[in-house]
């Protein structure tokens, strides 16, 4: 692949919130232990608990294939600031997939098997948005890369979202969730906020300039918004149908989603709609999205996180 383009017009740095200081972002080795999670960890909510739980049966693949499509477009990135928030990007993804990957083990340890719905996810991010244009449809290679960068950072735009608003999710600790998931979630959503920008500076960097770039990345949110919503109903769907404790007495529904959305389980559907023509101002940045504050004081408290850096620090005294 040619590393030939244009100048880019981002320098990739992931401001604070008070935009004055570059924030180094670091990825974070946590392990979680499943054993004691039931598999409605919002008790009394099982539509609440399953359509969270389509998380995990979208990232495991899904930000294996961020990692994949970043590692094509390093020989691309010319600013150092940039490559370093990419790489930690990248390692940061990594984790996610990994640790969501052993939330589908424990939920198929409790009779809930996921492995008819995510062979489809497997498909999409594989097959549909692989290395190479599908059904050899002749893309050249920079410009299949540059689509595909655009559609992680319109995902980014929503997880960015999403993660700021588990970290202020209140209702959920009131619900008597569980602790272990909370951590998961509200580490992962820290995560998501304090690398909010690096997604949407990669694609400015290597997606050209000018107006086509832009057509890119907008063209880029009408794929993932539809798509995300659709994949997102038919998970919810399917978590409730196949939970062996509901035993077919409840179907996904919108009633019962919106329910839930009213007691500050969900996030509200206008607060995700809003994400998308803030995304496609031209003059759109990340940095402007949740609270890098809140994310990094999470990310100093999470039990995760700092079991996480304490085996680090025993690791380098030894």
């Amino acid at each position: 692949m040619s590393t030939a383009e244009e100048p880019p017009e981002s320098t990739g740095s992931t401001e604070s919130t008070e935009g004055t200081e570059h924030h180094t972002i670091a990825p974070r080795r946590v392990s979680f232990d499943w054993e004691s999670t039931p598999l409605h960890w919002i008790p009394d909510e099982p539509t609440a608990t399953h359509v969270i739980d389509v998380l995990h049966l979208l990232l495991p693949a899904g930000e294996r294939w961020f990692v994949k499509v970043f590692k094509e477009g390093l020989p691309l990135v010319r600013d150092p600031a940039l490559l370093r928030d990419v790489k930690a990007f990248m390692g940061q993804e990594a984790t996610h997939s990994v640790q969501h990957a052993h939330v589908l083990e424990h939920l198929a340890a409790q009779k809930l098997d996921t492995a008819d719905y995510t062979k489809y996810v497997d498909f999409l991010f594989e097959r549909l948005l692989g290395e190479r244009p599908p059904l050899g449809m002749p893309i050249p290679a920079r410009e299949w890369l540059r689509h595909r960068l655009a559609v992680i950072a319109a995902i980014e735009q929503f997880t960015a979202v999403l993660g700021d608003w588990v970290l202020h999710a209140d209702a959920l600790d009131r619900a008597g969730s569980d602790a272990i998931m909370l951590d998961l979630l509200r580490w992962h959503g820290a995560e998501e906020v304090e690398h909010r920008s690096v997604a949407f500076d990669m694609y400015q960097h290597c997606g050209g300039a000018g107006l086509p770039r832009y057509a890119r990345r907008v063209a880029g949110m009408a794929v993932t918004a539809p798509v995300m919503l659709y994949l997102w109903g038919w998970g919810a769907a399917y978590l409730i149908r196949h939970d062996p404790q509901l035993d077919g007495r409840l179907r996904y529904s919108l009633a019962e989603h919106n329910r839930a959305v009213r007691k500050g389980l969900l996030p509200a559907w206008r607060d995700l709609g809003a994400a998308i023509p803030r995304y496609l101002r031209r003059s759109y940045h990340p940095s402007q999205e949740g609270s890098l504050r809140r994310a990094v004081e999470y990310l100093a408290a999470s039990p995760a996180a700092r079991a996480a850096a304490g085996a680090i620090g025993r690791s380098a005294i030894a």
